[in-house]
Formats: C-alpha cells, structure tokens, sequence
C-alpha cells in the first residue's frame, strides 16, 4: 500500500459502530428508542470517520449527503464572508450533530473543521429519512434536534444584537460549563478548545476585547485562566454580568 493510500486509509476508516453501546447515546438521536429500533439504528450508523486537528469534515459547496454525530473530539463550523474573512458560526462537541445546514439545499453551506483529534459517526441522510417514517419516536427527537440548533442561533442572535461584550463572554463561557456537565465533566473547569481569534469571531468581538475581557474577569474573581485552561470561580457572578446586575 502507498503511503498516500495508507494515510487515506487512517484519515476515514469505516469500522462498524452501535448506537446501542455508545455512552453518547443519550445526548444524540437514540433517545427514547426500544431495543429493536436501536438494532434498527445500528444497521444505518455503519461508519465512523477520523479526523486529525485542522481536517475538514466537510466544506461549503460539498454535495450535502450525511449528518454527523460527534463521537469524539470538538468541532468548529463557520462560513467565509464577503471581505474574505472566515465567521465562525459555531463549536460542537461530543453528542451533537454537524451537517444539518446542508438539508433545505443539499448542499453545505458552511465548514466543518476539527479543532482537535476528533471521530463522528456518518449517518447517510437518506437512510435517515426512511428509517424515520418506519420509527416514529425517531423522527419526533430528529425534530427535537433540528428546534434546538433553530433555538441556539437564535439565541446566538440575541447574543450579537443586544449584549455588550463582557456579557457576550459570559454567555459563551456559561453555555459551555452546561454542555460540559451535560456529559459528565466538570461544569466549572475545562480546556477552550477554540482560540480567542475563534471566539472573537462566533461573538463578533475583535481578538483584543476579548482578550481584555477575560483579564477583567480575573481580576473581578470570576474566573481563573491559565491559557486555554478555564476555572469558573464565581457563576453566579457571570449570570448577573448577563442580567445587568453588577456584583
């Protein structure tokens, strides 16, 4: 085997997974499923893909054919804008899907990147669909997750539109100490796997405001940092920074 063949062979390497053994099954599409309809499921997520950091999962243009489930590892997804600046529109992490922006125009419309050694399970959405029509509580939590990411770029939304940074900041860092805890690890203490260009970018703040706001949380006692190490010493007080309630 040539060398391009073998690193091709380790970049997407088809192995047979089961939904049914995953301990991600409760924060993914499972959900609610009986034993023969996650058999079912098992038969459709056949593949799972490796990515190194820095490797497209996918990018805008792409003919859009599968939704991802994010086994391992952190992604970000963004979009290239008009003054060809990359936006970053978003980090998904273990238990979350990626690919969805491609279903209205069966093509991607952004890129999916992987921010560190990373694995997702493909799941052909054309199988999708038609299991879905056969599992009804299937289709009701696929539905689910589509409201969930309509619900989160709203809330993006009201981020960009009506919060100054600090709070922007805030927002982030409490959105992720909750995704955190939703799988196990520690609300109050986790590695940012993005940059702060990166988080700049999702907040539409420039690298040296939020750089300036984390030095201000420090020095308020809210968080401690140690490059990209974060420590939540004070959650409340990031909670007030978002209602406006100075502590």
């Amino acid at each position: 085997m040539s060398t391009d063949a073998a690193t091709a062979r380790l970049a997407f390497e088809v192995v047979k997974t089961a939904c049914s053994n995953c301990n991600l099954r409760e924060l993914c599409l499972p959900i609610g499923l009986d034993p023969d309809e996650l058999k079912k499921l098992d038969e459709l997520v056949s593949t799972r893909r490796r990515l190194k950091r820095g490797d497209f999962l996918y990018r805008a243009g792409q003919p859009f054919e599968s939704i991802y489930a994010v086994r391992s590892g952190f992604f970000k997804t963004d979009v290239m804008i008009e003054d060809g600046r990359d936006q970053v529109t978003g980090f998904q992490m273990a238990g979350e899907l990626l690919g969805l922006d491609g279903i209205s125009s069966e093509v991607h419309s952004c890129n999916a990147i992987a921010l560190e050694d990373s694995e997702v399970c493909a799941i052909p959405f054309s199988h999708l669909e038609s299991l879905s029509r056969q599992v009804h509580m299937l289709q009701h939590h696929f539905h689910k997750v589509m409201s969930r990411e309509i619900v989160r770029d709203h809330g993006v939304m009201m981020l960009l539109g009506t919060m100054r940074a600090e709070e922007r900041l805030a927002a982030f860092l409490l959105n992720l100490s909750q995704r955190f805890k939703a799988r196990g690890y520690s609300p109050a203490e986790f590695n940012l796997r993005m940059s702060r260009d990166e988080i700049g970018s999702y907040l539409g703040l420039k690298l040296e405001t939020v750089s300036r706001a984390f030095s201000r949380f420090q020095e308020e006692g809210l968080l401690a940092v140690n490059q990209r190490k974060v420590r939540i010493l004070n959650t409340a007080g990031l909670r007030k920074l978002m209602t406006h309630q100075r502590s």
